[in-house]
């Protein structure tokens, strides 16, 4: 008997009808011999409107009240989950995190999974119920309080209930066929991927395809737990995220993201230690930094440009100003109208001139590149906001041949 967890997020549970749909699909896959381990989103724009709702009552609400506002969406959909399964002659029982035994950090509204305790979730599987979870949360043991684990949480208790109870795959239903060459919205004849790798699957991620959030690739990976990104509303097979053993494609994927903002600090002194203390300064207060850029130092002082998620810029943006006037530094000034473009392939590492045909794509549509950032396998480029979209479709044609052409068939 296999057991597979299947992940739903919010548009495939917006409303009853698609619940029901949803049950009767569970259903099938239970009536097929398989143990069903479901975890669940909240309801469409659950999460956005209690979000607004907070805004509405405070400007500057608790963290710890938030994540108990925010839990109750995946507690809606996952009580009425277990009912239209009922409704399908079949048993379910629902559980929030804490009871599936999702242990945590204790950061609210972005907790880490550190450990799953799930002996009632394995008393009801083995008493042929279907196990729904409510995606996003859990609970911290040091504290007792219930957190929320952040942009993506869903995807990652998904994969990380499938690694603490051995599953055979992890099912991610989302409201797409599978991942694709480039958002299909922006390039209509982007192709979805059959396949590929989980080092190109997190680069992607980490890029913006909000498709699949690297947090539930780095579990897959860390625990060799495949995963199928699929469409909810279809049975047509999605696309696999897994280890790869042929040779790669040389490009698989261009992704582009809208949510950061680049902050520069003008007239840093050029002396050792100052950038360890700004950055250092960014961990403390919980802000990611992605891009980082420092220019060469001319009369003793250079400048340094750095993204952050545009979520925590303000966060960013008063940590850098409050060090610039410690350090003396000329001035700090933060830019929201940007967006990265970053095309990635495992085959880039063995195929020379990929980066200087993105530089040429970009520049034969008039589109200036402001930072670039590379790993093996991607290439990352800091735009113009409203150009974001003509640099996915410039470097998408540009490399259409491995994108859509036989090198893409692996």
């Amino acid at each position: 008997m296999a057991l597979i967890v299947q992940k739903y997020g919010g548009t495939s549970v917006a409303d009853a009808d698609r619940l029901k749909r949803v049950a009767h699909r569970i259903a099938d896959t239970r009536r097929e011999g398989n143990q069903v381990l479901v975890v669940v989103s909240a309801m469409g724009k659950t999460t956005d409107d209690l979000i607004a709702l907070a805004d509405q009552v405070s400007s500057n609400p608790p963290a710890r009240e938030m994540d108990m506002l925010l839990t109750a969406g995946e507690r809606i959909s996952m009580a009425l989950l277990a009912m239209a399964i009922h409704a399908e002659g079949l048993e379910a029982v629902s559980f929030t995190g804490s009871q599936a035994g999702i242990l945590t950090s204790e950061a609210h509204g972005e907790a880490k999974i550190e450990e799953i305790r799930g002996f009632r979730v394995q008393e009801s599987l083995d008493e042929g119920k279907v196990v729904i979870v409510a995606g996003f949360q859990g609970v911290s043991p040091r504290t007792k309080e219930v957190t929320t684990l952040g942009r993506g949480g869903s995807d990652a208790s998904a994969v990380a209930l499938a690694a603490a109870f051995g599953a055979d795959v992890c099912e991610i239903c989302t409201d797409v066929d599978g991942v694709f060459t480039a958002d299909p919205r922006i390039v209509p004849n982007a192709r979805k991927l059959d396949e590929i790798s989980t080092e190109e699957m997190l680069e992607l991620a980490a890029a913006g395809a909000g498709v699949l959030m690297a947090r539930s690739v780095e579990f897959g990976r860390r625990f060799n737990i495949p995963i199928h990104v699929r469409s909810s509303f279809h049975d047509a097979p999605g696309t696999w995220v897994k280890e790869k053993t042929m040779e790669e494609a040389i490009i698989s994927g261009i992704a582009h993201d809208t949510s950061e903002a680049k902050i520069t600090v003008h007239g840093v002194p050029d002396r050792p230690g100052i950038a360890a203390t700004l950055f250092e300064q960014m961990a403390g207060h919980q802000v990611n930094v992605d891009m980082i850029v420092q220019n060469v130092s001319i009369d003793g002082s250079t400048d340094i440009s750095f993204t952050v998620p545009r979520s925590t810029s303000a966060t960013a943006l008063e940590v850098t100003e409050q060090l610039a006037s410690e350090i003396g530094a000329a001035g700090v000034d933060i830019d929201t109208d940007i967006a990265k473009v970053s095309l990635v392939g495992a085959g880039m590492k063995s195929h020379p001139g990929v980066a200087a045909r993105v530089f040429r794509a970009l520049s034969d549509s008039d589109i200036n590149i402001e930072m670039i950032s590379t790993s093996t396998i991607r290439i990352s480029c800091v735009v113009r906001s409203d150009r974001v979209e003509d640099a996915v479709r410039s470097l998408h044609a540009a490399f259409e041949a491995e994108l859509v052409g036989e090198e893409a068939d692996v």
